[in-house]
């Protein structure tokens, strides 16, 4: 249930009988939850515009709002701030049906919407680097919540498919066979990936050629397709084999080539010379002047879309890809899930797309941009020596650290039981490092951190759902749904899961996963101050009835809401 949406009809009502019926209602989440539960501060600035106390207006809508049978309490405070109590016997009944409810008795449906994600999008012949983490989790997280209120969420994995790195291997390729070495290894992508780009700086020749082949590629050449296509193969199940680890979405089927727009390239760029939006410039290539966006060096940014060659750019495929989107997939909804150095393109390619007529007004396009995972130095991640993090090593790290942590708590476990809970453990603290952060911050990356037990960390969250598990497992009859809040952490525990509706729409709505992260936190924080507050099973029958649902209802909670962070939790730790 939306708690605030259910609320605001009432109070829209009680504003009407107060004079102040369009007045902005501003109704939030109580910051100190000594005060009640919810906020009304849209009294003050009602007050404000017709000239009458503030404090008498506000005590006006308190009191139209008595007779609401949500409500326990509603007290004017400071200068025109209405604290609202919650009823008991109105969280009693919520808190049955939500529990009843395979779906948290989450009513609000995104079933009209149809959003495409553009996550991850890996450098095709490399291995994915930690610089892809970001983008992937992220996005899966966004596509996990979306589909689960029930939007059409249609995934894009794009790769670079059709550049000159192609022309490269091929080149290289083809150059070890003449030299009669057939023991190439195309399975260690990444060494055969950096012996031929050594061969393309250092030989022009080499570099011609490689040139060559792109051309090839593009003519639709068969024996330069067949060995394009093994390339791809090969990049993409390394990359696949990331996100089964990961447990992310995605699959083969997600990912979308540059190769796939290629027909619609010139189109595009004819488009927008025809409409007078792009121009030719002295060199021969197509460009569009990008008006009102801030000058460098005293001239007007541009967006090259055509090179003077006749070549095409990231850009063109953006525009393609945008326009298949919209006339193909009917997307309502575009969500760009890419670091935010790439800020000015986004801004560029929807200004563009959006004065072509490519882009409606009714259909949102958002760039989701994101910072950086930064060492301990303050500098972009890196291995002791320098080099970028291979994704599969941290990864494995992240595993060996877990595993060493959880043979440490419980040594009694099994070999298959440490790996299997070292895999949950690891896997989800690398990941809820990440999601737990503004995505726009960068931030610090900790082992100690985040594989700690306390704190705002995965393994902290995992740990309540184990706890919540071993109580359920211990307890001899949870058949009963009698539910009578009684106690100050009872309440404050039910207020906070009924509102995992509204958690959810915001994210939704603001793509920011560390909004849900931060309330499943608070739900573990509260449950634990519940948990040494509230005996459960030494309790007498109603109250062992009621913090029973309570308990449950959080275990279900924390492993839903886990679950669409793409983390796992485990019954044994």
């Amino acid at each position: 249930m939306n708690l605030q949406s259910f609320m605001t009809s009432d109070i829209q009502k009680a504003f009407d009988l107060a004079g102040v019926g369009d007045a902005p209602i501003v109704l939030q989440v109580a910051k100190n939850a000594d005060f009640g539960d919810y906020q009304i501060n849209g009294a003050m600035g009602a007050a404000k515009k017709l000239k009458i106390n503030p404090r008498e207006l506000a005590q006006k809508i308190a009191d139209a709002l008595r007779d609401c049978s949500w409500l326990a309490l509603a007290e004017v405070a400071g200068p025109g701030f209405i604290n609202l109590h919650l009823s008991n016997d109105f969280l009693n009944q919520e808190l049955s049906g939500c529990l009843k409810s395979p779906r948290f008795n989450i009513h609000t449906s995104l079933s009209n919407q149809t959003v495409v994600i553009d996550y991850s999008s890996p450098n095709l012949a490399k291995e994915m680097h930690v610089g892809h983490l970001r983008s992937t989790i992220i996005g899966d997280s966004l596509h996990r919540v979306l589909k689960f209120l029930g939007a059409k969420v249609i995934a894009q994995n794009h790769v670079g498919d059709w550049g000159t790195q192609f022309g490269m291997l091929v080149a290289y390729l083809m150059e070890r066979q003449n030299d009669g070495d057939s023991e190439y290894a195309l399975t260690d992508l990444e060494q055969f990936y950096r012996e031929a780009k050594v061969r393309f700086d250092e030989d022009a020749a080499f570099a011609e050629k490689s040139r060559e082949y792109v051309v090839k590629l593009q003519q639709g050449d068969e024996e330069v397709l067949s060995w394009w296509r093994q390339f791809v193969d090969i990049s993409l199940s390394h990359a696949q084999n990331i996100y089964t680890r990961l447990n992310t979405l995605l699959t083969p089927d997600d990912v979308v080539g540059e190769s796939a727009y290629n027909d619609d390239l010139q189109p595009c760029v004819d488009a927008l010379m025809q409409q007078g939006i792009a121009r030719e410039d002295v060199d021969g290539s197509k460009l569009v002047d990008l008006i009102g966006q801030p000058e460098r060096d005293g001239k007007t940014p541009v967006y090259i879309v055509q090179k003077s060659d006749g070549g095409f750019l990231y850009a063109t495929t953006d525009l393609a890809c945008l326009r298949h989107n919209i006339n193909t997939l009917h997307a309502d909804r575009l969500l760009y899930v890419v670091d935010a150095r790439q800020s000015l393109h986004f801004t560029a390619l929807f200004d563009v797309s959006r004065r072509a007529g490519w882009l409606p007004e009714n259909v949102r396009a958002e760039h989701i941009p994101f910072g950086t995972m930064m060492g301990k130095d303050n500098k972009p991640f890196k291995t002791r020596s320098g080099d970028t993090v291979k994704l599969a090593d941290l990864l494995d790290e992240a595993e060996e650290r877990a595993a060493t942590i959880v043979r440490e708590k419980n040594p009694d476990l099994s070999v298959d039981e440490v790996r299997k809970i070292a895999h949950i453990v690891g896997i989800g603290a690398v990941k809820y490092a990440d999601l737990s952060k503004n995505r726009m911050s960068d931030y610090v990356f900790s082992w100690e951190s985040m594989l700690s037990f306390e704190g705002n960390t995965a393994p902290y969250l995992q740990y309540a759902y184990t706890r919540v598990h071993s109580v359920l497992r211990r307890a001899k009859d949870i058949s009963s749904h009698v539910i009578a809040l009684q106690t100050l952490e009872e309440h404050r525990l039910a207020v906070a899961l009924l509102q995992y509706e509204e958690v959810l729409l915001s994210v939704a709505d603001a793509a920011y996963p560390h909004y849900l992260a931060a309330y499943l936190y608070q739900i573990a924080t509260l449950f634990s101050r519940f948990y040494e507050s509230c005996p459960i099973l030494q309790a007498n029958s109603e109250e062992q009835s009621t913090r029973l649902q309570l308990t449950e209802l959080t275990g279900k909670i924390l492993q839903h809401g886990l679950s669409l962070l793409g983390i796992e939790v485990s019954e044994k730790m």
